[in-house]
């Protein structure tokens, strides 16, 4: 008995399949269209036309066999084995070959290039059962050395446009591949990005929490000391509560920095209870110490008239030097040599790393690393700059330049 079910199956997977043969394979751009359009054409208008005076009516079939190769890109199986059953109708009506045969290898090596796999390696079956029935019907009367060296020829061609159109193939998949992994790559370095400024300005919100609570608990301190002395030592309460309005005008101008660039989002974790002075330019000294018993040979210069600056701006100027040496003693080699310059300008502090090794202290700008994205951010927040790559000599440089006074307009970005 019949299976209802099975029969049902059955359709349904013939159904799939010929509508996988029959989808499109991929979106051709005009440019291609039109050059397959005149390349089927061609084919079909001077080919087909010579195979129809050599073969008459059975000339038929060679055009059947080149005019479906305009479709060869996107619908590479559905035109093979339509050109596929016009030569086997030719076989099966004892038409001679014709030059419109050569349709079959066109058909074979694109269904190789854009076809499935699957379907792929079924078209090198045909070719090859074609080759088989075309030696012993348009062959037969041959010796038996001619036969066999027809079909080893015949053979050797179909295996041959099969294989280029595969390594075609292979190496399309392998450039789209590579393709996709540069565009990867890019989102990557993209997100990666993103991520450091984020984790950046994270950093320096907490930084400037421990600033301003330095600065309150100064201030709280002062307070309850004028208190103290107001009645005894009126002169020491008024100096209190001098310093109690500088370091309050002082973290105003701190706060009002901050927020022309720092998201409200960014809410570090720290116990205010514990404040902490930050390091400034007077920590440079203890910083290059530190740097030099690692082993880097560290010259440091100061030039011009120090003077005491805010918070903010000593902790970036020592940030981005820390950042410069860091990186100086990750990329540069050994027996590389770094020199720290300090300018105080009249209108800006102008800070310099720069090293002779090898590398590239931090990454080059096109391509741009979390030291130098760190730098860059310390900087704008005081409306600064910072310029960093290879010296014309070989080596590394960062330049910051760092205004003492925030420029009219906010925040330099």
């Amino acid at each position: 008995m019949t299976n209802p079910a099975g029969i049902r199956r059955n359709l349904a997977r013939m159904t799939g399949t010929i509508a996988g043969i029959l989808a499109p394979r991929r979106q051709i751009s005009p440019r291609n269209k039109a050059f397959d359009l005149l390349f089927a054409g061609g084919l079909t208008l001077f080919v087909g036309l010579l195979g129809l005076a050599q073969a008459g009516a059975g000339g038929v079939l060679g055009l059947a066999m080149l005019a479906p190769l305009v479709w060869r890109r996107s619908h590479p199986e559905a035109v093979f084995f339509t050109v596929s059953g016009a030569a086997v109708l030719q076989w099966l009506g004892g038409v001679n070959l014709m030059p419109g045969n050569v349709g079959l290898l066109v058909a074979l090596y694109a269904i190789s290039v854009y076809g499935e796999v699957r379907y792929s390696r079924i078209a090198l079956g045909v070719g090859g059962l074609g080759v088989l029935m075309a030696t012993s019907r348009y062959y037969s009367g041959s010796d038996w050395r001619q036969q066999i060296t027809m079909m080893v020829a015949l053979g050797a061609m179909v295996f041959g446009v099969w294989a280029f159109g595969e390594r075609r193939r292979t190496k399309g998949l392998y450039v789209a591949q590579l393709e996709e992994r540069a565009a990867q790559l890019e989102r990557d370095r993209d997100r990666e990005a993103k991520l450091a400024v984020s984790n950046e300005r994270t950093r320096i919100a907490r930084e400037i929490h421990d600033v301003v609570a330095h600065g309150l608990s100064i201030m709280i301190v002062q307070a309850d000391g004028g208190l103290y002395a107001a009645d005894a030592s009126p002169e020491q309460a008024k100096k209190a509560l001098a310093t109690i309005g500088d370091t309050g005008r002082a973290s105003l101008n701190e706060m009002r920095k901050m927020l022309g660039i720092l998201k409200q989002d960014a809410q570090p974790e720290l116990d205010p209870n514990q404040p902490r002075p930050q390091p400034g330019v007077s920590s440079l000294p203890e910083l290059i110490e530190n740097v030099r018993q690692a082993g880097l040979t560290v010259d440091y210069e100061v030039t011009g008239t120090p003077r005491d600056l805010p918070a903010l701006l000593g902790l970036t100027a020592y940030r981005i030097v820390q950042e410069g040496l860091t990186n100086t003693l990750k990329h540069a080699g050994p027996g590389a040599r770094t020199s720290v310059h300090l300018d105080f300008g009249r209108e800006m502090l102008t800070v310099v790393v720069t090293d002779d090794g090898r590398g590239g202290g931090v990454a080059p700008s096109n391509d741009p690393g979390h030291g130098l994205v760190g730098m860059r951010q310390r900087a704008s927040i005081s409306g600064g700059t910072v310029n960093a790559g290879p010296k014309a000599g070989g080596g590394y440089e960062v330049i910051a330049k760092l205004p003492y006074n925030l420029p009219a307009g906010g925040v330099s970005q």
